[in-house]
């Protein structure tokens, strides 16, 4: 299974549509320099282990703000809204494991879905889960995540067995040890703003290089300028057009990282028409000038594909 970044298109409601894996075995594996691209607000159904190879984790992840350190990782649930960026001055270097439920629960008849599965998505209590190497059970965890990973990457006759083994154990070990509410229906209002921040969302991710304005925003998902506000501060931590200048200058950072293109093209491509005001804004947002993030990680860029160890609105 070929490592790679992985890069976060989505439909109309946030989610995902990046396939990972195949119907047949449906799980992928990523490798991530957060210092190159941060990973935007997004969604998908399939479960997700980040395993932290370097650096410092910031994760934003059911309304909560978390920073793992080197060694630690994270589990992020079915359908929850996160983002990922560097948590140092200093690269984070991420192992990310993107996988269907269905890998390991078969199908939803099946007593492996009914009683360990179904209790784990449908949790409200566990939206995600640190892992930290100094805990016994999460360290094991972690260990395997890490064997998961590398099975992939190897893809050693048979590999299929063991990833959906060590992964039916890292599912396990966090259903035994993790407190599981009841299963329930969120709210109408949590659904409601559920839905109306993934909209607007992907109404900014689809028209960053235009001008935006709160009303637009707000438009998108027809609710008022102040609900729109509202909804920004309380999912996400920030304003609108906040939020629409940091998507700007990780867009811009990806083109900087990988296109030829002249920088005053990226300032314009991601929406900045003054080229000093977007100078400024980059080397307030990355510690760095645009041309020297350039120089950086151009000459720093390396192949993606390992010998033996190399990521999902």
């Amino acid at each position: 299974m070929r490592i790679s970044v992985c890069t976060s298109s989505v439909n109309d409601h946030g989610k995902e549509l990046v396939s990972h894996g195949f119907a047949a075995f449906p799980i992928a594996c990523y490798m991530d320099d957060l210092s190159v691209a941060s990973v935007p607000w997004h969604w998908h159904e399939e479960l997700e282990l980040a395993l932290v190879a370097k650096g410092a984790l910031s994760i934003s992840a059911g309304g909560s703000n978390i920073t793992a350190k080197k060694g630690s990782g994270i589990f992020i649930n079915t359908e929850i809204l996160h983002s990922m960026k560097n948590g140092e001055d200093s690269p984070c270097l991420l192992h990310s494991i993107v996988f269907h439920g269905r890998l390991v629960g078969g199908g939803i008849d099946s007593i492996f879905w009914q009683k360990y599965l179904r209790p784990l998505l449908n949790s409200a209590s566990i939206p995600f889960v640190l892992l930290n190497p100094n805990i016994k059970w999460q360290e094991e965890a972690l260990i395997l995540a890490e064997r998961t990973w590398q099975d992939c990457a190897g893809e050693a006759p048979g590999y299929e067995f063991s990833v959906r083994s060590t992964l039916s154990r890292i599912l396990y070990l966090l259903f035994s040890h993790c407190p599981l509410s009841e299963t329930k229906e969120p709210s109408k209002k949590a659904l409601r703003e559920s839905e109306r921040i993934k909209i607007m969302l992907q109404y900014i991710h689809s028209h960053f290089s235009e001008e935006l304005t709160v009303p637009q925003i707000a438009q998108s998902a027809l609710i008022s300028d102040s609900e729109c506000l509202r909804c920004f501060k309380n999912t996400i931590g920030t304003s609108p057009i906040r939020y629409v200048k940091q998507y700007r200058l990780q867009r811009a950072a990806e083109l900087l990282s990988s296109c030829a293109i002249t920088i005053t093209n990226v300032a314009a491509q991601c929406g900045f028409q003054e080229m000093s005001y977007f100078a400024r804004a980059f080397r307030e947002f990355y510690h760095i000038s645009p041309s020297d993030y350039r120089k950086r990680h151009i000459l720093s860029k390396s192949p993606l594909m390992p010998s033996s160890s190399n990521i999902s609105l």
